[in-house]
């Protein structure tokens, strides 16, 4: 069996890391200045002073639905204005709150609705959807673990 040692180069990379007390941190942006903090909901354990991670999370997926939506559309020929993202997420807390033994600790379902500034039209709207879940590696994320994601896409109006 051959092991290739070397990684491809199209593999990038990204480090973290984090400081904290309690459920609140600061996580740090290897190779880079930028710094975000953490934290909870009081029912977690927190004192609400920064978005939590499951903020962050469901934030990392629209925000990268767009960085993914403009390589997408650049691909395709197509030129976007603008993106509006809402999302919305179901999350059972039997498991994460309760420490219940069985049970799902992922989201349920995921909704998102992006609403799309753009003079592209049905067919290339729904093609850049298409393309952007497909590409969009925090998409991947949440579809491939098993989440029920839902997205429409619509022209603004």
């Amino acid at each position: 069996m051959a092991v290739n040692l070397k990684p491809k180069a199209t593999v990038a990379t990204f480090t973290l890391a984090s400081d904290g007390v309690g459920v609140a941190q600061t996580v740090r942006v290897g190779g880079s200045a930028h710094t975000f903090n953490v934290d909870a909901a009081p029912a977690f354990g927190g004192s609400d002073a920064a978005p939590s991670p499951i903020a962050y999370a469901l934030g990392a997926l629209i925000s990268c639905s767009q960085v993914t939506g403009q390589i997408a559309a650049k691909a395709l020929g197509l030129s976007v204005d603008r993106f509006h993202f809402d999302v919305n997420a179901d999350l059972d807390t039997a498991i994460l709150v309760g420490g219940a033994s069985e049970g799902n600790a992922n989201f349920e379902r995921v909704i998102v609705k992006a609403l799309v500034t753009t003079s592209a039209s049905d067919a290339e709207l729904r093609a850049l959807q298409i393309e952007t879940e497909r590409r969009c590696p925090i998409y991947q994320l949440f579809a491939r673990s098993g989440v029920d994601i839902q997205t429409t896409w619509t022209r603004a109006s």
